[in-house]
């Protein structure tokens, strides 16, 4: 039987700590909720807005598969492997964090905030040797349907993780409809909504809303607006 768990987004945690606004889907720093720990392997979920001329000094990871997804604004970032880069709307940023890594991120435009999530992925292998990857996705962008920046195949399109995981976005005009068909009928489905109005088979979802499913092996959409979604199939155990 198909099992639903809806996260409105004002129901979200809420940490403003000024240089930078963070509403958190799961527990994370601060907020915890013992009921929203996570989505299968999918552990944070994390909407940041980083003020001009602010971001993250150098700090730790390790055993995490990390995402960032940057909706407006520009970000560098530097790490202890020696990369150094700007991740843009458009783009999207992964590191294998494995062993164990350092990095910053840091918004250089004194002028504009920068909105971007980061997501947290359990992997599915630990202590890896950490990596960095970064991809445009501009040139895959395909209007009313999915398209994939996430798998865990290196040699697919978008970028890679150590986990049976795979994202969508999908950016569909009001009253077109589509379905997701999971990879693999064990995993979860979360999806967040980016913009606009989505019906999920009868549960309509506003901006910033989020919406898990499993136990099923396709989803259908309808977009009651305009909508950009993100789409996230992660094992569930």
């Amino acid at each position: 039987m198909k099992n639903t768990i809806l996260h409105k987004a004002e129901s979200r945690g809420d940490a403003n700590h000024g240089w930078l606004h963070s509403r958190h889907t799961f527990s994370f720093a601060n907020y915890y909720n013992p009921e929203r720990m996570h989505f299968g392997a999918l552990r944070v979920l994390n909407d940041d807005i980083v003020r001009g001329g602010e971001g993250f000094g150098m700090h730790p990871h390790d055993n995490m598969e990390i995402i960032s997804i940057p909706l407006s604004g520009d970000l560098e970032h530097k790490d202890n492997m020696g990369n150094q880069a700007v991740i843009r709307h458009g783009d999207v940023q992964v590191m294998s964090a494995g062993t164990g890594v350092f990095h910053s991120e840091y918004n250089k435009n004194r002028d504009a905030d920068v909105n971007f999530l980061q997501i947290w992925v359990i992997p599915n292998k630990k202590n890896v040797s950490p990596r960095y990857d970064q991809v445009t996705i501009k040139d895959i962008v395909r209007e009313n349907e999915f398209y994939q920046i996430l798998s865990p195949n290196p040699d697919d399109q978008g970028v890679w993780i150590y986990q049976d995981a795979w994202f969508h976005l999908g950016d569909f005009k009001a009253g077109i409809a589509a379905s997701y068909q999971f990879k693999k009928t064990e995993n979860g489905l979360y999806i967040f909504l980016l913009e606009g109005q989505l019906d999920v088979e009868g549960e309509i979802l506003d901006k910033k809303d989020g919406m898990g499913i499993w136990n099923t092996d396709k989803v259908n959409i309808t977009a009651t607006k305009d909508a950009r979604i993100l789409l996230m199939e992660v094992p569930m155990n």
